[in-house]
């Protein structure tokens, strides 16, 4: 398998190019296969049963070539990832009343989703470097649940550190906790003040990604949702919550899903691509692009991004997005191109009927606002003693308006994708007039020590992060060796 840009220039990637790239690559396009593997039905009949761990073992390899990593060896690694669980069988789905069906992705030590395929990025890091005996420095900009997940898989990795960029004051204690508490030597944690996660982002891309010159001098690489390695992994979610939930192999289930970047929701697209019979809702708050695109076209930026009890998701620019136009235009990269480079210069764009007919009969979304939010976990909890995390209610809230409102809800089953604990939201869940369910990992973050660099403001941030690299560079190469 080898890998292009959604915004053309750029093909014949290897997986090894792809995993270390800074993700937004020359031209500003995003990394994705040049071609999608096609899962036949007597496949999928015949990965029904397996469990989440095997379904990764077999989906994996088909987008990373075996000169690159043998089948074997990315096994292993795999299997060295998930051992990091403390739940057996990783990921488990929760069957309740009314049809709600919720695959709970959260199971991993920082209880956020993308602790699936964060641990499996670090190990196919580790795995290149340490043959290689290279260092490389991960930037990553976090909306809430990024930033710990891709610490825990980096910290006290012996050829890689780690900087996270996180919005202070926009995100849970907890979730802030999770990073700050973490004093290894490889993790740098940069807690910016008065800044929204889109704005850390476009510091990143104004003062780091689009630095050629800077970005080879000190071997950066990230490994949010922009990176594909984190996407492969995630594709993995959408058979396995389909095999939870379908009668029969063949027929369509609908996959709801809370979405910010765009990240996850683009591997479901992929799944689909793949052979997949799915259709996908993309939820989200009132932070509405996604919403304002899939209804009626409409890809502009708000004035601003409103601080809702859903963090995670308080994103106006979905910077995946590119790879679902690029899937859905029959990776048309001119096409895409255009749409990007208007978006970038009058933050904006509209979608023609022809490309919103493709999107639509995949793809449709909901939104819903944060008194929503608090009324469905509340009514989640009556009905089934069942606590979800606030972005989670989104998802059960679509599900809810359909079964309730439906008179053919049996036709199509549904599955929610549970993307953090609820443990991580305590001041919501006590918005929402319930008591909230801790963990004594979580409750231990409370008195332990902390360690970061505060930034008050933007202006400041890049210059901040540039001497950041520059001095893990500096500490690299005066290591003995």
């Amino acid at each position: 398998m080898k890998y292009c840009s959604t915004r053309g220039g750029i093909s014949g990637w290897s997986f090894e190019q792809a995993l270390f790239s800074t993700g937004i690559v020359q031209g500003g396009g995003l990394l994705m296969p040049e071609s999608i593997p096609c899962v036949s039905h007597d496949t999928l009949q015949q990965w029904k049963n397996l469990s989440y761990p095997e379904l990764c073992k077999e989906i994996v390899p088909l987008f990373i070539s075996e000169e690159e990593i043998p089948k074997e060896d990315i096994s292993k690694l795999l299997d060295r990832a998930f051992a990091k669980f403390p739940l057996k069988e990783v990921v488990k789905v929760a069957k309740l009343k009314e049809g709600l069906n919720i695959a709970e992705l959260w199971h991993g030590k920082t209880l956020a989703f993308k602790d699936l395929a964060l641990s499996c990025v670090g190990q196919f890091l580790e795995f290149f470097l340490s043959k290689q005996k290279r260092h490389v420095t991960i930037v990553v900009a976090t909306s809430g649940d990024t930033g710990s997940s891709a610490i825990e898989a980096i910290r006290g990795l012996e050829w890689v550190d780690i900087i996270v960029l996180l919005p202070k004051g926009r995100i849970s204690n907890i979730q802030e906790l999770m990073m700050t508490t973490v004093l290894d030597d490889n993790v740098h944690v940069i807690a910016a003040e008065d800044v929204t996660s889109d704005g850390l982002d476009d510091v990143l891309i104004g003062t780091i990604y689009n630095d050629e010159e800077f970005k080879i001098k000190h071997n950066l690489c990230t490994i949010n949702s922009i990176n594909w390695a984190r996407v492969m992994v995630q594709i993995a979610h959408y058979f396995y919550s389909y095999f939870q939930v379908c009668k029969s192999v063949g027929q369509t289930v609908e996959i709801v899903v809370p979405t910010g970047a765009a990240g996850n929701i683009t591997a479901g697209c992929i799944a689909k691509f793949m052979g997949l019979p799915i259709k996908l809702v993309a939820v989200v708050n009132k932070n509405d692009i996604i919403f304002r695109t899939l209804e009626n076209g409409d890809h502009s930026l708000a004035e601003s991004v409103i601080p809702s009890l859903a963090p995670a998701m308080d994103i106006q620019s979905p910077y995946n997005f590119q790879r679902i136009l690029w899937l859905f235009s029959d990776m048309d990269t001119e096409f895409v191109d255009k749409l990007m480079k208007l978006f970038e210069n009058e933050r904006k764009f509209e979608l023609s009927s022809e490309i919103m007919k493709k999107l639509n009969a995949v793809l449709s979304s909901y939104k819903l606002n944060d008194d929503g939010i608090l009324q469905t976990m509340k009514t989640c909890w009556h009905d089934n003693q069942y606590l979800v995390c606030p972005h989670t209610a989104i998802a059960v809230s679509y599900v809810y308006g359909k079964t309730k409102h439906s008179t053919n809800e049996e036709a199509v089953p549904r599955i929610c994708l549970a993307t953090a604990s609820p443990a991580k939201f305590p001041e919501a869940v006590l918005e929402a007039g319930l008591t909230p369910q801790t963990t004594p990992a979580v409750e231990a973050l409370l008195t332990m020590q902390t360690k970061s660099i505060h930034v008050k403001g933007a202006d400041d941030l890049g210059r901040v992060v540039r001497n950041k690299i520059e001095s893990i560079t500096s500490k690299v190469k005066n290591k003995p060796v």
